[in-house]
């Protein structure tokens, strides 16, 4: 990557973190749902976790919400008033191009959930959670599926029109938070939980939970699905990705 692009790069992903904590309504999606879906599920029994301590399951279920948020509904429906704007339509003509101007809002996102985790690992700490699994494999799978979930919202936004991606990334949201396994257990899905687990969002929320949990086993299954969505989203999105 010559100079001109690699500080074409780092220019438009400070931007894209600059303009995240400066926005009331990135900032809401990003850290206030999250956070009120962490204290609600973990002192209200709404749902059943079982033996298992309510903030042991929602603490990495939160962690899986926060990186669809920002990754996808986030990332997509910006990206998408952006291109709907005009504004992305100069940054056609620089040396940024769809491939890096995709790289640089996911490197901005992982930035966002570094914050992200510190404020609701912090809360649910509070709150008695305490991992004890493998977190280095969390870290991993968080990041794999963040590239999964920017790529989603990246294809969304440069294909439709803002409205329409509003619409879209919002449907996915409530889709994955309902048939995923991170709001509710998989096992509470039934017939639905074989397909659920094709999804990204079951996948990472399958990778979190016994990564985020003493003695649980990390599916070799859910990594090969994550990475799947990880290659083929972004690959598709930035090959259609349209500046205006």
């Amino acid at each position: 990557m010559t100079a001109p692009r690699s500080r074409a790069l780092y220019a438009q992903a400070v931007e894209e973190v600059r303009m995240t904590l400066e926005h009331g309504e990135r900032l809401l999606v990003t850290f206030v749902i999250p956070l009120a879906g962490l204290l609600l599920f973990s002192e209200v029994p709404i749902v059943s976790t079982g033996s298992q301590p309510r903030v042991q399951f929602f603490a990495p279920s939160v962690l899986a919400l926060a990186v669809v948020s920002t990754a996808m509904v986030n990332l997509g429906i910006s990206t998408g008033f952006e291109r709907g704007w005009g504004v992305l339509k100069r940054l056609g003509a620089t040396p940024l191009g769809p491939v890096r101007l995709l790289l640089a809002k996911i490197l901005a996102v992982l930035a966002v959930e570094v914050l992200q985790a510190a404020v609701l690992g912090g809360v649910a700490a509070g709150l008695g959670w305490r991992p004890h699994g493998p977190v280095g494999e969390a870290v991993g799978a968080a990041a794999l599926g963040t590239v999964a979930f920017a790529g989603i919202g990246f294809l969304l936004a440069g294909t439709l029109r803002a409205e329409a991606t509003l619409a879209v990334t919002n449907t996915l949201y409530v889709v994955f938070l309902g048939i995923s396994g991170i709001m509710f257990p998989l096992g509470q899905l039934r017939g639905f939980a074989p397909v659920a687990r094709l999804l990204p969002a079951a996948a990472l929320a399958d990778l979190l939970h016994p990564a985020l949990d003493a003695g649980g086993r990390v599916p070799v299954e859910g990594w090969v699905v994550l990475a799947i969505w990880a290659l083929v989203a972004p690959s598709v999105a930035a090959a259609t990705f349209r500046f205006d």
